[in-house]
């Protein structure tokens, strides 16, 4: 019997942890044929893709993709009625990723459900739906097993994907030469490195290019002997954002596609938006500071909504506030220049932060998610 998994992943972070998964599954079955929705890296890792990842996020930004959205699902699900796929794996992306499942399981397919939705941040309602729709559930933060054990759901805390990327990247060598990555990434290694990381998806950018590039221009006036790296997502159309990057470059900056672990193990110092890129810096033991902004209508839902205290998941692991978060109305370019300056120039401070990243780091180590999440698919597919 032909071995046939589909893999939906909905943005750049899940389409990383799919590439990750991929490249698992071949080495455990070199005879599985892999589909899915995801980008250039599963399609580098061979997954057969039916669907370019959307990068919707957000009220208003989903509503502009809907049709595409719509497309999309029509398409996964004629590909699973065509193919009968033994398992599927659904990553994140709920509000698309629920739907899918439903169709799934009533062609019978198993759906294996990876990285929870956020459900102890905001609409815990969905914790039903979970329980109707995934065979399996494969968290990757150790405070969600407790959510999942109240509810009675299969499920198992497999670590997180990133430290599999961080492996995978960097080999031990050199994790202990930051220089010769600077070097990798045509930098000076003579020079102190501060990594700016705007995000992965267009909405993100589009409201964070114009204040990375204020708080560099303050930077770069204080501290002149520093550089700068910013590394964007592999999948992003850069078109839109021309302008700003010919900007960026024209200062100093240099722009490089899907370097973001390079860029932060090499770094002295990073702003980051927040999102997946916050847990890598804390996972390399880097100091760093947040900044996030939302459209106007969807900050106000979100506010109304959200039930934790912190935005950035180093902060929610920590349980309290370890690096500085500055929000929306509160992303301002001297304020976010302050928190860096103090990191730069007050060791003590810098050194207490990096204290609590080894907290961090402890909570997923000795785990590979990937690993594991492909024999969680094997064992759910059948394949022996």
């Amino acid at each position: 019997m032909s071995k046939n998994l589909l893999i939906v992943a909905g943005e750049s972070s899940g389409e990383l942890y799919g590439a990750l998964l991929a490249a698992e599954l071949r080495r455990m079955a070199p005879d599985v044929r892999i589909m899915g929705v995801g980008g250039e890296r599963m399609k580098a890792e061979g997954v057969e893709i039916i669907r370019q990842v959307s990068g919707a996020f957000g009220l208003t930004e989903l509503v502009s993709h809907i049709r595409d959205l719509r497309a999309t699902f029509r398409e996964i699900l004629q590909k699973a009625d065509q193919d009968r796929p033994q398992a599927a794996v659904l990553i994140d992306f709920p509000d698309f990723n629920f739907r899918a499942a439903s169709e799934l399981k009533k062609r019978g397919v198993p759906v294996l459900y990876y990285v929870s939705p956020q459900l102890w941040a905001w609409r815990a309602g969905r914790i039903r739906k979970m329980k109707g729709l995934a065979d399996r559930v494969a968290l990757i933060l150790p405070f969600e097993q407790e959510i999942y054990r109240k509810a009675g759901i299969p499920h198992e805390f497999v670590g997180h994907p990133i430290l599999d990327e961080i492996s995978g990247m960097m080999p031990d060598s050199q994790k202990a030469a930051p220089d010769s990555i600077k070097t990798y990434l045509g930098l000076d290694k003579a020079k102190p490195l501060l990594a700016l990381l705007p995000g992965s998806r267009p909405s993100e950018l589009e409201r964070h290019l114009p204040l990375f590039f204020d708080v560099m221009s303050l930077f770069k006036r204080e501290f002149p002997d520093w550089q700068f790296f910013m590394p964007i997502a592999p999948n992003l159309n850069t078109g839109p954002f021309g302008g700003l990057f010919r900007e960026f470059r024209e200062n100093g900056v240099a722009i490089g596609k899907g370097n973001a672990i390079r860029a932060l193990a090499a770094s002295d110092a990073a702003l980051v938006a927040s999102g997946t890129a916050t847990l890598q810096a804390a996972l390399l033991g880097k100091p760093f500071t947040v900044v996030y902004k939302l459209s106007p209508l969807t900050f106000l839902i979100a506010k109304s909504l959200v039930k934790v205290k912190y935005v950035s998941l180093v902060n929610i692991l920590c349980g309290g506030q370890t690096v500085k978060e500055f929000l929306q109305g509160k992303a301002r370019p001297g304020d976010v220049m302050e928190e860096l300056r103090q990191i730069v120039k007050d060791p003590g401070y810098r050194q207490r932060m990096v204290c609590r990243f080894r907290d961090v780091r402890a909570m997923f180590e000795g785990r590979s998610a990937s690993a594991r999440v492909a024999r969680m698919v094997c064992e759910m597919a059948g394949w022996r």
